[in-house]
């Protein structure tokens, strides 16, 4: 009996083996995958199909492909897109429209409109104006909503949306509603708001405890919308001195076709999230209100290539004159780090400002332990003083900008479920240029012989902290 227990798992190990050998596209994890499951019998092929296959992609390309009402179906086909002549015509635009057509699965829109929130100090009232004046629908996600001050302002105004007969869903990341130990989902009880968690921590899902949706949706009506990287708590209130653990950050409002693709992606998170079947839905056309050319990408475990990896990459290849990079934590790949020191070498002046103090000292550790990679080859480098900056841009040349959610480390590109907005419009990326231009002149620039001057304690911290970029 014991002889045929050891070969049923010894079949067991090697069947799993070979489906890490088959199916992982790293080397890497496929290699520590196989390793696993053959020197640790039984256990290790059990961790593989927990934590090592990913179920998420299969179920959410079928809510994608049999979902009613998308209007970025068949995207694949270039002159079905409208408006076409008025996208943008230079040689670094036109290569990254084409990049995008092949990689996203969603339309370049024309017709936008953007509005540029600095802070909660102009997000929160702007959003709070616009849950007020739903009609229709109001959808939210969010990574953390805390109920504190500004969670609260919102949970009333939403529950007086419902009362008024308006379509009120709230989409929170399980994990996130952990930042607050009273969870705001209480206060929606009994109320006609629909509420709940993305990946919720049952017995069942707890092995996707790694896996978070970080996105930042509003959509009111079809006809605003708004998304960046500021979550809803008072930490927001930058300009309010006394707040604990202040937060700068930026964020942005749409108007016109771009809010529809922000739309479907909350729409695709919500199904998948309640195991709700989609029904077709006449979903009202967003109006041509602007010039911008926008086009919305989601990012995440459950898309079949690591698109935003790509882009992040073409557009670094691009640049001809300038690159500009602001984010909190910055951990780039091996791909991302030649991208930036080829754009170096070839003339292009790149600036990355990080913030001096950061939220996640772990993080900050393992940054330092690459900064030596880029200062040597001619990249410049700037510490933002506090309060913390959470801000997220890339911005190549004056064309181009890409902002959301998602940071330049791993966890963004390969386990968070993100979205971002690439940017075509001169005015937009003219006033983010010049915000990215003020902050570094208020920071400081880092040289190389300072980061070779860490002591050895210090080195060997960053070192190790470096160790597990890959889940930090």
């Amino acid at each position: 009996m014991l002889t045929l227990l050891m070969a049923i798992l010894l079949i067991f190990s090697f069947l799993s083996a070979g489906h890490a050998l088959l199916t992982k596209r790293d080397p890497r994890a496929a290699v520590g995958w196989i390793i696993t499951c053959l020197a640790i019998p039984a256990i290790g092929p059990l961790l593989y199909w927990l934590l090592g296959v990913n179920r998420i992609r299969t179920r959410s390309r079928e809510i994608q492909e049999h979902g009613q009402g998308m209007h970025w179906l068949h995207v694949d086909r270039p002159a079905e897109q409208k408006h076409v002549e008025h996208f943008p015509t230079s040689s670094t635009s036109q290569t990254l429209i084409k990049l995008s057509d092949a990689v996203t699965r969603r339309p370049l829109t024309f017709g936008n409109k953007i509005t540029v929130l600095y802070n909660g100090e102009q997000t929160y009232p702007a959003m709070l104006e616009a849950i007020g004046n739903a009609k229709r629908s109001i959808f939210l996600s969010s990574y953390i909503l805390k109920p504190d001050q500004i969670g609260q302002q919102f949970a009333q105004e939403l529950i007086a949306a419902a009362e008024r007969g308006v379509d009120v869903r709230i989409l929170i990341d399980a994990f996130g509603e952990l930042y607050s130990f009273k969870k705001i989902r209480k206060i929606f009880r009994g109320t006609k708001v629909q509420a709940t968690t993305f990946l919720p921590l049952t017995l069942l899902r707890s092995f996707y405890l790694n896996l978070r949706n970080h996105r930042k949706l509003l959509i009111i009506d079809n006809s605003f919308s708004f998304t960046g990287g500021m979550n809803i708590r008072d930490r927001h209130m930058a300009l309010t001195n006394n707040t604990p653990g202040r937060i700068v950050d930026i964020h942005f409002r749409f108007e016109g076709p771009i809010c529809e693709q922000l739309r479907d992606a909350f729409m695709e998170d919500w199904h998948y999230a309640t195991d709700e079947k989609r029904e077709p839905c006449d979903w009202a056309t967003s109006p041509i209100v602007g010039k911008a050319c926008c086009r919305g990408i989601s990012a995440g475990p459950n898309e079949q290539h690591e698109k935003l990896n790509w882009i992040l990459i073409g557009a670094l290849n691009c640049a001809k004159s300038h690159i500009r990079i602001m984010t909190p934590y910055f951990l780039p790949n091996r791909a991302q780090l030649a991208a930036i020191n080829t754009a170096s070498l070839r003339g292009v002046q790149v600036d990355i400002l990080l913030p001096q103090q950061n939220n996640l000292p772990y993080v900050a550790w393992a940054t330092n332990s690459l900064l030596f990679e880029l200062l040597e080859h001619n990249t410049h480098i700037y510490f933002q003083p506090p309060p913390f900056t959470h801000s997220k841009l890339l911005l190549i040349d004056d064309e181009y900008a890409l902002i959301g959610s998602a940071n330049i480390d791993p966890r963004s590109l390969r386990l968070n479920f993100e979205f971002n907005v690439e940017v075509f419009d001169p005015e937009t990326v003219e006033e983010l240029t010049q915000h990215f231009d003020y902050s570094r002149e208020q920071s400081h620039e880092i040289t190389l012989e300072e980061v070779d001057s860490r002591t050895l304690p210090q080195r060997l911290r960053d070192s190790f902290c470096r160790l597990f970029s890959p889940y930090l």
